[in-house]
């Protein structure tokens, strides 16, 4: 099962092509709207402005490709901005509008001096509840990971928060339901943390295809 990485213009994709190579995995860079609409695993990272990544994702035909395979439940990984862009709304320069797939928004953070925006570099993420999800086999709590953002996803449905971190004050740095899993950190540059996250994700959504 080929991992399909969506080209839309915006995003390290050879650095997480690459990290999927490492583990073995055999991973495609494609931006073709008919190869990703029967993609059985995709992978959808990001970096810079969500609005400009929305409208990326409009320009190459993507938007009702990705939302198709996000509601059918089939593997999806997102990334940073990937993770992002699943809410409905983003207040980034205004208010725009996302993929709609999770309730809730993402919000700037707004905290004390003392506390550098963006957030970049490394912290640990902690487990808000007992069964973790799958993404997060063999991870244990306190576990660092990379981090680059000054935005942060506020879902209205707990249930879909995998992981929180602490940038004074907890945020959600990541979510989880069924086959559709996405990080605020970036596993391609978390060394052998971020591994772990990249296998776990194709154990889980091999599972889920046998």
């Amino acid at each position: 099962m080929t991992t399909l990485i969506v080209d839309y213009g915006m995003g390290n994709l050879r650095s997480v092509q690459k990290a999927f190579e490492r583990i073995g995995e055999e991973a495609e860079i494609c931006s073709d709207p008919q190869r990703i609409a029967v993609a059985k695993r995709v992978v959808l990272p990001g970096v810079g402005a969500f609005r400009d990544a929305v409208r990326a994702l409009d320009n190459h035909g993507l938007t009702e490709v990705l939302k198709d395979h996000l509601r059918a439940d089939r593997p999806f990984l997102g990334i940073c901005l990937g993770l992002q862009m699943l809410f409905e709304e983003s207040h980034e320069d205004g208010v725009h509008g996302g993929l709609g797939i999770i309730p809730g928004r993402v919000s700037r953070f707004e905290l004390d001096s003392e506390y550098k925006i963006p957030h970049m570099g490394w912290n640990q993420l902690q487990f808000p509840i007992a069964d973790r999800h799958q993404l997060f086999a063999g991870i244990d709590s306190g576990r660092w990971f990379y981090f680059v953002h000054s935005y942060h996803c506020e879902p209205t449905d707990s249930d879909w928060i995998a992981s929180v971190t602490d940038y004074g004050g907890p945020f959600v740095s990541a979510i989880a339901r069924g086959n559709v899993m996405a990080t605020q950190f970036h596993p391609e540059k978390s060394q052998a943390s971020g591994m772990q996250i990249l296998k776990n994700f194709l154990s889980a959504t091999e599972a889920a295809a046998c």
